[in-house]
């Protein structure tokens, strides 16, 4: 906004430099009047051309990622391409002879191209991608830069070319459009109608079409409109040459073939799982792509989900052990009677199926963005038919969007939305976030906040631990899973009461959720907790909290290689004996034994990372030798 203001500050102060000439009166019959046809015709164009940029954002994600840099690349490569291509004809378009066949010829094959970058693509893109990332990391740079490099070639490759001719088309639609008594207001006419367009695109393609064509048959459509565009130009210009006419003709013949040559779920076949998987759901609605693809086989079969392209969870072990416990957990904890939840990103469903199976609830809400996610819930093992069951009220709208419109109260809120480095999702991680969400708890309420540690640097957890401390004045921190933890808060002391913990978990359905994935008694629960609020603040020492805006971890650098092996000890280390009540020596002793097997297990994770197959060897069988029968350790080894 403020560069805005100096542009126009700027413009006003070079008008009172330089006084405003006189035009020279102009005989009757000379005037050059404006065309109002281009005008139109470049309206439309615009909203082609808008219409492309929210099926490319949704079609290249695959070969990116959701990191808010992978997003200004795409939108720098679309507007670099607008601007190259108008500089480059606005110094001959005076020159040439037939602006309606040229005009028409590049709008028309902006659209053909468009629709043949997404039919072409394929594995040769990733290749290209990792040769450039290579080749830029062995001059030096760094793994941001890497990274970049292959979000640019992926935009170069989808993005560019056609928004090339797009721009090249505007000083063509200026000289058709704009008369030669009001210059300015006429450019500012082709501007504006083309904004206009733009807008009208932008809404047809991404809550319309989409949802109703998908994403290949929306390219198509808007090819051909490109080239029904094309066909009007050529039509409407008197000295126009036969053969661009039949060109244009040819360009919407080409479109037409493409579009329907074109399979549907051309995007979906280039899915990284789906190489070495098949495709379970597929569906483009205008919230974005979400795909199940299922890997493994026998009964090692598991399905993953991939939202905008990106694996997002499954249900193999380690994800059903996590939201499990994620579920399970601050129930079991709770000092009261926990009576209602809400569950913020509904995913596979298995944290929201893990719900069904505490029986005291009596009210279980969850929050979820996608219709399509919900839909492809039934795929998914492990998640009890959350979707479909009666006991689960799921509300299709943003979570803190859940938050902010009801004054609904709940015992445990439990966040797991996607991880706090993609795009959009840091404000469900934030401290203000974090505000809201308190000021939605019942007298003895819990937040229960997903922690992954892969997906961003040690010093971004930093803060955002720091973000829910500053909030939760008691906060406890438990590992779910190897690659996770949970963080819990309250604005009430908690106490961990093994008598009523251990009676909770007695529940059948309760112990045979939690048995599923390692999790064998009261004990063995207790055992993944890691340090209360004196161990997270000196782990988050002074790091600054992640706010509504100031969203760090959104912008934060790239997250360097086998980070899981730089935070995980770092906040294993953290550990401090729990204080219980009403525990006996022997529930104490099971639960130092229980805790003793599970770091071992996780040292045994961590020198796999580094690649010492020796130490792996000899750590996993130690834990096989304690405990066989564990579904959790007897996946990793492959039983």
């Amino acid at each position: 906004a403020m560069l805005n203001l100096r542009a126009a500050a700027g413009a006003l102060w070079l008008q009172r430099q330089q006084p405003v000439a006189l035009a020279a009166p102009v005989k009757h019959g000379n005037a050059k009047a404006p065309d109002r046809t281009a005008l139109w015709l470049y309206a439309i164009a615009g909203g082609v051309a808008l219409g492309y940029e929210v099926v490319w954002s949704q079609s290249i994600v695959q070969f990116m990622s959701t990191r808010t840099y992978a997003f200004a690349v795409v939108l720098a490569t679309y507007l670099t391409g607008l601007f190259i291509g108008s500089a480059l004809l606005a110094r001959r378009v005076e020159r040439i002879r037939d602006p309606w066949g040229v005009f028409g010829l590049l709008i028309a094959g902006a659209g053909l191209l468009a629709l043949l970058e997404i039919a072409v693509l394929g594995r040769w893109l990733v290749l290209a991608q990792s040769h450039a990332e290579t080749w830029l990391l062995s001059l030096g740079a760094s793994e941001l830069a890497g990274m970049s490099a292959r979000f640019a070639v992926a935009a170069l490759s989808i993005v560019f070319v056609p928004t090339l001719l797009l721009g090249a088309a505007f000083p063509l639609a200026l000289r058709l459009s704009v008369g030669s008594e009001r210059v300015g207001r006429d450019v500012g006419a082709v501007v504006a109608f083309n904004t206009l367009g733009g807008i009208i695109g932008v809404m047809l393609c991404g809550f319309v079409l989409i949802p109703l064509l998908g994403l290949v048959r929306t390219l198509g459509l808007l090819a051909l409109v490109a080239a029904t565009i094309g066909y009007l130009a050529v039509r409407k210009g008197h000295g126009v040459a036969k053969g661009r006419r039949q060109a244009v003709v040819a360009l919407g013949l080409v479109c037409v073939a493409v579009a329907v040559l074109t399979p549907v779920d051309k995007l979906a076949s280039l899915l990284p799982g789906a190489r070495n998987g098949t495709l379970a759901f597929y569906e483009e609605g205008r919230g974005g792509t979400v795909a199940v693809v299922t890997q493994g086989r026998g009964e090692n079969t598991f399905h993953r989900l991939y939202i905008q392209g990106v694996s997002n969870t499954g249900d193999a072990m380690p994800s059903l052990r996590y939201m499990r416990i994620q579920a399970l957990l601050p129930l079991l904890i709770h000092n009261g009677e926990p009576r209602s939840t809400l569950v913020i990103g509904f995913g596979t469903g298995i944290t929201a199926g893990a719900m069904l199976r505490y029986p005291g609830l009596e009210h279980r809400v969850v929050a979820e963005l996608l219709p399509s996610v919900v839909k492809a819930a039934p795929l998914f093992k492990g998640n009890f038919n959350a979707a479909s069951d009666p006991g689960v009220d799921v509300r299709l709208r943003d979570g803190r969007q859940e938050l902010l419109r009801s004054a609904q109260t709940y015992d445990v809120i439990t966040l797991e939305p996607p991880p706090p480095s993609a795009a959009g999702v840091v404000n469900l991680y934030s401290r203000d976030f974090y505000h809201l969400a308190a000021s939605r708890l019942q007298d003895q309420g819990i937040v229960a906040q997903w922690l992954p540690l892969p997906t961003q640097n040690i010093d971004d957890s930093r803060s955002l631990v720091r973000s829910f401390l500053d909030v939760f004045p008691h906060a406890t921190l438990w590992t779910s899973e190897f690659h996770e933890m949970l963080l819990v808060g309250s604005m009430k002391p908690m106490q961990l009461d093994a008598a009523k913990i251990t009676a909770r978990f007695q529940q059948d359905s309760v112990r045979n959720t939690l048995q599923d994935v390692g999790i064998g008694s009261a004990a063995a629960l207790l055992a993944t907790w890691v340090t209360d609020r004196t161990g997270l603040e000196r782990f988050a020492a002074d790091a600054p909290a992640v706010t509504d805006d100031q969203p760090r971890i959104e912008y934060a650098p790239w997250v360097r290689s086998k980070e899981i092996t730089r935070v995980l000890p770092a906040l294993l280390d953290l550990y401090q004996p729990p204080t219980l009540v009403n525990a006996d020596a022997g529930f104490s002793e099971r639960m130092e034994t229980h805790r003793q097997r599970l770091m071992q297990f996780y040292r045994a994770s961590l020198h796999a990372y580094d690649g010492d197959r020796d130490a792996w060897g000899r750590d996993i069988r130690e834990v096989m030798q304690g405990d066989r029968a564990n579904p959790y350790f007897r996946w990793f080894v492959g039983q």
